[in-house]
């Protein structure tokens, strides 16, 4: 038996789980760079505008750029999710205050001085800090679990665990926020004593110097 589906006009929106939806929602997002002076990164339906502020000359265009982004919005349908937007001032304490609007609503963005972006915690001084700090609590509470329902484990078996439930947590995107500093490094590389508890590893050498 055959089937036929009549063509209807999609106003907005790409079908979900289907192949050409993700290149399909890159095309209908592509020009949004044309619209924004401000330096742009994009990641799928994460949108960031970068831009230098040194006087009030500067966050003028910034506010201006949000405008546009708005208006983009609006004339092809694709609405932003204005409670998710935020601020950070990276380098500078100017006081100032940026708002969107959709044409009804108006809010004032909320200025935050740490955000978690893609699994990476992101603070005003870029220093890697708070990373090392989540990524180490993270581990920690995968070895708990594994402490509570292991009660022995052997040296072998505990590194085939910890290569596979623990490392990843210390090592996500280390590329982007590796610690320079020894005192960062202590915590974010550790071990496990003979207790069975989490202690910090005294060893000195790098990263590379030690074994894995």
């Amino acid at each position: 038996m055959e089937v036929f589906f009549s063509w209807i006009d999609v106003l907005s929106g790409v079908p979900q789980g289907s192949v050409l939806g993700p290149l399909l929602f890159l095309i209908s997002v592509n020009d949004l760079c044309d619209w924004v002076k401000g330096s742009l990164m994009m990641f799928a339906d994460d949108t960031k505008i970068l831009t230098k502020s040194k006087d009030s000359i500067d966050s003028e265009l910034l506010q201006q750029d949000l405008n546009l982004l708005m208006e983009w919005s609006k004339k092809w349908l694709l609405s932003s999710n204005m409670n998710k937007c935020k601020v950070m001032h990276i380098g500078h304490e100017l006081p100032t205050v940026y708002a969107m609007s959709d044409g009804n609503n108006t809010i004032c963005l909320e200025t935050i001085t740490v955000e978690k972006d893609f699994g990476v915690w992101v603070t005003i001084d870029l220093k890697p800090m708070e990373q090392c700090i989540q990524a180490t609590k993270k581990a920690q509470s995968v070895l708990g679990m594994i402490n509570r329902h292991f009660k022995t484990i052997d040296k072998e078996d505990f590194g085939i665990i910890y290569k596979t439930y623990i490392r990843p947590h210390l090592e996500y995107c280390v590329q982007a926020w590796s610690p320079q500093l020894h005192y960062r490094r202590i915590k974010s590389d550790w071990k496990k004593n003979k207790g069975g508890q989490p202690e910090w590893s005294k060893d000195s050498r790098s990263f590379q110097m030690r074994p894995n």
